[in-house]
């Protein structure tokens, strides 16, 4: 590979030097296939030389296209050369007429902006470019971009290699009384299946982002999207196939996608489908479990069996409330910015957001600061009904009312309906007594504000 990526530099610098055919002198090592300005990006990518990097530019610039803007922010996303990153934008400019400077986010917001045109060799360009960085990001890409199911330009590098923030796979968990290290403030995600109850502490989730598992006999991936503040936990079972999922490097308006080992296909977090690869349109469809944020005070008075994550998870972090995402998480500012600008709420402040395969094109997000002033809230998203119900630690639980109609929460564990009826609030389920109608619980993940309007811009907000 080395040695095929030394002879097309030289050769393209004979190329740009006035010297002899580039397809002629490439021919039997590169099959003829490919045109000068492909071969002008392939070299601005792969060299540092400056005479080669104008020279590349100077072809560019001569075949110019608007197709050509995505692939130069790519270009520009990668940290390779400041002499490259530096002319790139002076091209940008040039050809545009916008100036941006060296702000790729205000780059990108124009261009996600304006209709989707990309060459038809953009997928392939992204396999050559982020393969340089990690060689299992070239399988992402190539040949590929017929296959995507999300607009391929909005795919941005986050930073980290495959699984560079390295996922916690069957870690281990120890009982309520061992967790000595967790202070009753500090924020746990809570789970419950089949009788099995486990905390997840952000602290410890936050350097890992996923963790895969088998809980209650349920094969789970529970997928922590830092940046947009989602916590969902999936089942990774499919039609008795099990995909085995991880941190894929790249990102889809601020919202990290999977991969799949097996396939290595992109997966959406907030959807739970492939969204580019030869898994997508095959109907697989991962299913969503409720998880509870709340602290571990209150999540251990309520499930006193409950497990919780070690600190000896095989990594070394400083696992301290808040220390992870410090930064990001005190401020409203984003790392990684999306299409759409929206003031209706603060960038991350959070929502309660529901989605249900019955009503595709419905959404809702329901701003939390409501809800806690709201502890009984009922609403509805096409034909499903929805009780929420907010205890004194912030913590949301949804569950499907029927017809029921409920007038009271004690912000614990019982509510009332109209009839004087008592039910009591389970992480699966209401009850009650006087019925033997059982009230399931429905699917929900809380967000930022601003990672679920990027995923579902015609989503319904209540606040």
């Amino acid at each position: 590979m080395k040695f095929k990526l030394s002879l097309l530099i030289i050769l393209m610098v004979l190329y740009f030097a006035g010297g002899t055919s580039l397809y002629s002198a490439q021919k039997g090592q590169q099959a003829g296939n490919r045109n000068v300005v492909n071969d002008a990006f392939s070299l601005l990518i792969h060299t540092s030389n400056q005479e080669a990097v104008n020279r590349a530019l100077v072809v560019i610039e001569q075949h110019w296209q608007y197709t050509f803007i995505a692939q130069l922010l790519d270009i520009m996303s990668v940290p390779r050369n400041a002499y490259v990153f530096q002319k790139t934008i002076e091209l940008l400019t040039a050809k545009t007429g916008e100036d941006f400077g060296r702000n790729i986010n205000d780059w990108y917001f124009w261009l996600w902006n304006q209709a989707e045109q990309l060459p038809s060799n953009y997928g392939n360009f992204k396999a050559d470019l982020y393969g340089q960085l990690d060689p299992k990001f070239e399988t992402y890409f190539r040949e590929r971009q017929s296959s995507a199911r999300i607009r391929l330009d909005e795919v941005r590098w986050g930073g980290v290699l495959q699984d560079g923030i390295p996922p916690l796979r069957y870690p281990e968990m120890i009982s309520a009384n061992a967790a000595t290290y967790l202070e009753d403030d500090n924020i746990v995600f809570g789970l419950e299946l089949n009788g099995d109850a486990r905390a997840y502490p952000k602290r410890i989730l936050a350097w890992h982002e996923m963790f895969t598992d088998t809980i209650g006999g349920v094969d789970i991936a529970g997928v922590y999207c830092t940046l947009c503040g989602t916590v969902i936990p999936y089942q990774t079972n499919v039609n008795g196939v099990d995909y085995k999922l991880g941190t894929s490097g790249f990102l889809y308006r601020s919202n990290k996608l999977m991969y799949d080992q097996a396939t290595q296909s992109l997966w959406s977090t907030v959807r739970g489908v492939p969204v580019i690869g030869p898994l997508v349109d095959k109907g697989i469809v991962l299913e969503h479990v409720s998880m509870v944020t709340t602290t571990w005070a209150e999540w251990k008075r309520r499930h006193p069996d409950t497990t919780v994550l070690s600190l000896n998870t095989g990594h070394r972090r400083d696992y301290g409330e808040g220390v992870a995402y410090q930064s990001y998480f005190s401020s409203d500012q984003l790392m990684f910015n999306t299409p759409f600008r929206n003031n209706l709420l603060k960038n991350k402040q959070e929502v309660l957001a529901l989605t249900f395969p019955a009503s595709p094109q419905e959404q809702l997000a329901i701003d939390t600061d409501f809800l806690n002033k709201t502890p009984l809230y009922i609403d509805q998203i096409g034909q499903q009904k929805l009780i929420v119900l907010t205890d004194s630690s912030g913590a949301n639980r949804v569950y499907d009312p029927k017809d029921i109609n409920f007038v009271s929460y004690d912000r614990d564990s019982t509510v009332i309906d109209s009839d004087g009826h008592t039910w009591q609030m389970s992480e699966d389920k209401l009850v009650s007594a006087n019925s033997d109608i059982l009230l399931p619980r429905l699917p929900y993940r809380r967000a930022f504000w601003f990672g679920w309007y990027a995923a579902f811009p015609g989503t319904r907000l209540v606040k």
